[in-house]
């Protein structure tokens, strides 16, 4: 009798001591619940002017999923799809709208937000409303004094972001700052006479500490360093970006190419969601919502 207790007792030790390590093998394995396995990473490359809003929202996404990073490049929007296109970044962030000859390098594109561009002059200047007719002659070098747009007779110095930069193609798209060359073949003009800066904080730099310049930055870029121009008669904000009447304005955008992650597509579900959109416009954008 009692051998029998013994043997129930043992062999009852032996199955809980294979059910104990069987669960330990699985906690050791993940079983699909631990914080390593359900984590994941995204590297997002590409435009100076959307960087500093990516940055805000990967800090947001990262503080609600501990196990996840994002990684925020720059580089300008020509890199943004380069990146996409080599297999170094998850999302493409571009500050204009694609090219014809790109949109068959990415396999979704993704508005995140909008924004103006805010055409800047050193905070001594007199000058303060420009028609896009102007700027167009300014970045083309037809106009070259301040005098000629009722400023002080001095001659303007002209700064403009390196080529391959969104905000700089916007720019150019929306204020026609081009000009045939010899062959008769359209071409952006503004290197001929620029001061040309790689990013968006360079330019705003650039003009806050050297008299007569101009340039332009993405609006919620723009601080109390450097004055605004008036456009037309039309202050760069907010709302009058979103009711039409201020014309220099664009997209902010995120490619993928064709395999997006699991961790990729959450992010990207993550920007287009409220709190998403509300770190949007915490950061002077303006919602796709």
């Amino acid at each position: 009798m009692k051998r029998n207790i013994m043997n129930r007792i043992k062999k009852t030790l032996v199955i809980g001591l294979i059910v104990s390590l069987s669960m330990t093998g699985l906690a050791a394995c993940g079983g699909g619940n631990s914080g390593t396995e359900a984590g994941g990473s995204v590297v997002t490359a590409g435009s100076t002017s959307v960087q500093p809003l990516s940055e805000e929202l990967a800090a947001v996404f990262m503080d609600a999923n501990t196990d996840y990073t994002v990684d925020v490049q720059g580089g300008g929007s020509g890199q943004g799809i380069k990146s996409i296109q080599e297999g170094i970044a998850d999302i493409g962030a571009l500050s204009r709208n694609l090219k014809n000859e790109e949109k068959g390098l990415v396999s979704k594109e993704v508005t995140i937000a909008l924004d103006g561009i805010a055409v800047i002059i050193n905070k001594d200047s007199q000058v303060k409303d420009l028609s896009l007719e102007q700027i167009r002659q300014i970045y083309t070098g037809e106009i070259t004094n301040w005098k000629e747009v009722g400023g002080i007779d001095a001659p303007i110095t002209v700064v403009s972001r390196e080529e391959g930069s969104g905000t700089r193609g916007a720019f150019v798209e929306i204020t026609k700052v081009a000009a045939k060359d010899s062959a008769g073949v359209e071409t952006d003009m503004t290197d001929a006479n620029a001061l040309i800066q790689p990013s968006t904080g360079s330019v705003k730099t650039t003009v806050a500490s050297t008299p007569n310049t101009i340039g332009y930055v993405s609006l919620g870029s723009l601080d109390d360093s450097v004055k605004a121009v008036t456009v037309e008669g039309v202050v760069p904000s907010i709302e009058n970006i979103i009711d039409g009447t201020y014309k220099i304005s664009r997209p902010f955008i995120y490619v993928v190419g064709e395999t997006v992650s699991e961790a990729t597509q959450m992010y990207l579900d993550f920007v287009l969601s409220d709190e998403g959109q509300a770190v949007v416009v915490d950061n002077g954008f303006i919602s796709v919502k």
